[in-house]
Formats: C-alpha cells, structure tokens, sequence
C-alpha cells in the first residue's frame, strides 16, 4: 500500500516536468492560427497578434516591471 502512494507521489511531481509536455513550434502555430481564426483578425491586426501569440507576448497582465516581483500588489504601509 504504501509503494502504490510513494510510487503516485513520485509519477505526480515527476511527470509535468517531462519534455514530452513540452508544446512544439507546429502546435504553437496551429494553436495561434485558431486563436486569430477565432477573433476573426485580419492584416496588420492578425499578423500583431501572430507574432505576439507565437512570442508568448499577449499576456494581459503584462510585463514583470516594478510590481511584476510582488504580483502587482502594493507593500503594506509602515506604521
């Protein structure tokens, strides 16, 4: 009994940092076409939103400035 919950234990933490999860270049293309297809986008919008999707860059939270490091959350006032 406890081989089959230390072997799951293992399986679980192991798995998701195997390269087989890892999305390929062709996936990512197929993926960012759908995305465009869907929104219907066309010309210099599409193709902005191609590169970004493609660069991993349409995060809408942005990029990690001055409050990337503490999730966007203010430091508590000092008393």
């Amino acid at each position: 009994m406890h081989r089959t919950v230390f072997i799951a234990a293992v399986l679980i933490v192991a798995l998701p940092s195997a390269p087989s999860f890892a999305v390929t270049a062709k996936e990512k293309m197929a993926t960012c076409k759908f995305g465009a297809d869907d929104q219907k986008l066309v010309g210099p919008a599409r193709a902005k939103f191609m590169k970004n999707c493609m660069a991993n860059k349409n995060d809408p939270r942005g990029s990690a400035g001055a409050a990337g490091a503490a999730g966007g959350v203010p430091p508590p006032p000092k008393n």
